[in-house]
């Protein structure tokens, strides 16, 4: 029994230390700030459940963390990443809904830039069985936010004309897919000729370069002067202010993201900017032309069970029923995360980014 002793003791050790590979942000700034190290292996508390991720989707509000300059991300130090798919492998007490093994999809504030990440037990969704790894990882914040903007805020209705900005991307293409499959006519804007030929696959109704067209005018082009009745704007700026021109009589534009913001602490100047590209509404014009400005964020939502359920539900129901897939883009290994937001900060990159863990 004594010779036995020690071994207890060191595996028991071994347990306690064990660890697991992570990205931690210790300092905002460029890509190379990402950097992989170990950290200790997290425990679920009771109602928490410990999910070992395979693939993790990448979204343009973890490029913002990185620089600072999110409003919801958490103080320093944290590990990045907002949604992952994986198979849970423990179970906190009180746990009655996820079983080990079971493969599921996480949407949380941060965590998924690791090996493994803790959750409550509500924040692990079934995952959809007809989806591959890489769909089921760029599923849930890129559609959620997109059905939120459209269907939860813009009041979608079939007979609508929409216009999304950054067409090509993660949110972008799921609100194509969407609007198209409701029966919507839609127009699209991104940034290259491969962009432009991606939505033409999406059977998008109209697809405008912005590099090198102006879409104020290719848009009352293509609706004879009329513009359109919803508009999901993601960038700011001009782009904001251009888009309100084009907005129908109650007409109804959703700000879903600010991909134009390039605030630096360093530099007054860059504050101001900022500043100024920020969407902004004025009552008065609002009335005179009778159109709707709305935001959503869908990290405010996740605490609203019933609503996050609500939501999941619909769109699971709706993607089901048309046969829509996400369109992933880019696949990376865990060790390129860097390269991954070297890629999307550049705008070369389109549908979803995911990352593969494991296997």
């Amino acid at each position: 029994m004594t010779q036995t002793l020690p071994c207890f003791l060191i595996l028991s050790s071994w347990l306690q230390d064990k660890k697991m590979k992570a990205y931690t942000l210790t300092k905002h700034g460029k890509p190379s700030v990402l950097k992989i190290a170990e950290v200790p292996e997290p425990k679920p508390n009771a109602g928490e459940i410990r999910i070992k991720i395979k693939r993790i989707g990448i979204n343009y509000a973890e490029i913002l963390s990185r620089k600072g300059m999110y409003g919801w991300a958490p103080k320093l130090p944290y590990i990045l990443g907002m949604e992952a798919f994986g198979a849970v492998e423990a179970l906190g007490e009180n746990v009655s809904h996820r079983q080990i093994g079971e493969h599921v999809i996480v949407g949380t504030q941060f965590g998924s830039y690791a090996e493994k990440i803790i959750v409550k037990e509500r924040q692990a969704l079934p995952v959809i069985e007809s989806f591959s790894p890489e769909e089921n990882a760029a599923y849930a914040v890129n559609y959620m936010t997109a059905w939120v903007s459209l269907f939860g805020m813009a009041r979608l209705r079939s007979t609508d004309s929409v216009l999304i900005h950054a067409a090509a991307g993660g949110v972008g293409t799921a609100a194509v897919q969407l609007a198209k499959h409701f029966g919507c006519t839609v127009f699209g804007t991104a940034g290259s000729d491969e962009k432009i030929k991606l939505l033409s696959d999406l059977n998008i109704d109209g697809a405008i370069n912005y590099r090198t067209q102006d879409f104020e005018n290719e848009i009352k082009k293509m609706t004879n002067g009329k513009g359109v009745d919803v508009i999901l704007e993601v960038v700011g700026g001009d782009v904001y202010k251009k888009s309100l021109c084009l907005l129908n009589p109650l007409g109804r534009i959703v700000i879903a993201g600010f991909a134009s913001m390039n605030l630096q602490k360093w530099n007054p100047l860059s504050w101001l900017r900022t500043w100024r590209d920020m969407p902004k509404a004025t009552i008065m014009k609002m009335a005179e032309k009778s159109y709707g400005v709305m935001a959503t964020h869908l990290g405010y939502l996740l605490p609203d069970e019933k609503q996050l359920q609500q939501t999941w539900n619909e769109l699971c129901t709706f993607m089901e029923k048309n046969n829509i897939k996400p369109v992933v883009g880019h696949i990376f290994n865990f060790d390129e995360i860097a390269k991954a937001h070297e890629l999307m900060e550049s705008r070369k990159s389109h549908g979803k980014i995911v990352i593969n863990v494991s296997s």
